[in-house]
């Protein structure tokens, strides 16, 4: 009687290569799609795939690493999970990765500095291919040491980062909120406004910050500084601005909120104390992340396309995988577009 607790034997190459009808060389060439020194036919391919899922034979991705000096490992760390605009962000760069043979490892930083420092110093010794990151607090002469000791390829999302061997994806926000806030005040009449930011050593506020004083600026309008309140990106710091709107006894006639869920913070806050939005109220946000389309009204607010940021993202950075002869900085756009709705 055989002990139950004997090794299992795992399909290997020889028994696709057997069930394929070729050499194990050939499986192997096939398996590692970056050997291109043979070419391999189209029937011979899907010989090769059709008994690799019947025999159930699965790559030894540690030897195959060895080999190629690859991990095919991507490590993304964005700012904040909770935040649904990072979630189709990090699908699409999932669904890039995996195409190419990548897999991701995701890290949230929570806009927190030490956070990010910590996760370049984790990847650095993990060998990963590549890594794509969100910096919130990270600076490009923080990405420059990091990438001397390392010269790992990176992408990332922020046009505040100039290093001329790190591709940057970004949206122009500055331009995004001057024609909002223009939008605002000429479509909508709105001339007492107000304004939730958030810190200025926080890389979308000084942007986002400048569109919207040039547009008031532009048709002639004050902003009153009671009126100009900061939170930290969170719903909970949407609330706490709206407290504090609320203990003043005198509330703007619309607020432009930096991000979506402190907009959506201020709608629920404000709908607690009995006013209505927009009459009592209009709220226009940035992001239309999933929750701006389920609070009610409806959040008028700039759409990003986190599908096309992601999807940017990765394909940039896998490219500068796997041909290393691109080298300068690529500066690379994503657009925006109102989404008016009932709030605003």
């Amino acid at each position: 009687m055989k002990n139950s607790h004997s090794k299992i034997k795992l399909p290997t190459m020889y028994d696709v290569a057997k069930l394929a009808g070729v050499s194990q060389p050939t499986v192997s060439r096939v398996l590692n799609q970056n050997d291109t020194t043979v070419q391999i036919s189209d029937d011979t391919r899907q010989r090769v795939m059709d008994a690799v899922d019947k025999v159930g034979y699965r790559p030894n991705i540690t030897a195959r690493s060895l080999r190629t000096q690859r991990s095919h490992m991507i490590a993304l760390l964005i700012a904040d999970i909770s935040n649904g605009f990072y979630h189709s962000i990090t699908r699409s760069i999932q669904d890039v990765a995996r195409h190419n043979g990548y897999e991701v490892l995701v890290s949230n930083s929570d806009h927190v500095y030490e956070n990010e420092k910590h996760f370049c110093e984790v990847v650095s010794g993990r060998g990963v291919d590549g890594l794509i990151m969100v910096p919130i607090h990270l600076s490009t002469n923080d990405l420059s040491a990091f990438y001397a000791q390392t010269l790992i390829p990176m992408t990332v999302l922020g046009i505040q980062i100039t290093h001329p061997n790190i591709d940057v994806v970004y949206l122009d926000d500055e331009k995004a909120v001057y024609e909002t806030a223009k939008w605002m005040i000429n479509e909508r009449g709105y001339t007492n406004l107000g304004y939730v930011g958030v810190s200025d050593d926080l890389p979308p506020g000084p942007r986002r910050w400048r569109g919207f004083t040039r547009a008031l600026s532009e048709c002639g309008l004050s902003l009153d500084p009671r009126y100009v309140l900061k939170g930290d990106f969170t719903l909970e710091s949407g609330k706490m601005v709206a407290h504090q709107l609320i203990e003043m006894g005198t509330l703007p006639r619309a607020i432009f909120a930096l991000n979506d869920l402190m907009a959506i913070g201020l709608i629920l806050a404000l709908q607690d104390a009995g006013y209505k939005v927009p009459d009592d109220v209009a709220v226009v946000g940035f992001d239309d992340i999933p929750e701006a389309t389920i609070v009610r009204p409806a959040l008028t607010t700039i759409a990003q396309n986190p599908h096309d940021i992601g999807t940017r993202l990765a394909e940039s950075l896998i490219e500068r995988i796997e041909n290393p002869q691109v080298v300068e900085r690529r500066v690379i756009e994503s657009f925006y577009k109102l989404m008016q709705r009932q709030s605003g």
